[in-house]
């Protein structure tokens, strides 16, 4: 019909998944809502065997400790033409974004690949400080003629 507008709205079930702990052991849960009331269903982690927590219920990585407030330091490199600009392991992210030309990337030693305009790419980690999480891999972001690329890192001090 011409000239009518609206909307319907299905309500359908809605399930949230997540990961926990409790103790020693990994379980998943299932967060069901329907017709406003949410059920929490616990299973193992293949998702339809039962599983009852025998102990407090936690998120898993609340047993990590980090720094409250680590010190990063961050870089920013623009390179334009041929050229390479490596990030050695151990970052907490790195983000790449090409503007122009078709740059490469090999990560750890890997084959390079080749890289579009208009790629940008990130990679990061959550936890750093007593944790010590870190990229574990090497980047090396290699310019060709007509390259231009950005590469930004930060690293814990």
């Amino acid at each position: 019909m011409s000239g009518t507008n609206g909307s319907v709205a299905a309500i359908t079930p809605n399930d949230e998944y997540e990961i926990l702990c409790d103790g020693d052991n990994t379980f998943l849960r299932r967060y069901n809502t329907e017709d406003g009331t949410t059920v929490l269903v616990d299973t193992e982690l293949d998702g339809t065997t039962s599983y009852a927590p025998t102990g407090p219920v936690m998120r898993c990585d609340v047993e990590q400790t980090s720094v409250a407030n680590p010190q990063l330091y961050a870089t920013i490199q623009r390179q334009t033409g041929a050229g390479n600009v490596t990030v050695v392991a151990g970052a907490r992210s790195v983000t790449l974004i090409v503007y122009a030309g078709s740059p490469t990337v090999a990560i750890g030693g890997s084959t390079p690949v080749t890289l579009a305009a208009g790629t940008s790419l990130s990679w990061s980690v959550d936890h750093g400080g007593d944790s010590g999480e870190e990229l574990q891999d090497g980047f090396v972001f290699g310019g060709v003629v007509g390259s231009d690329f950005l590469v930004t890192t930060t690293r814990e001090v």
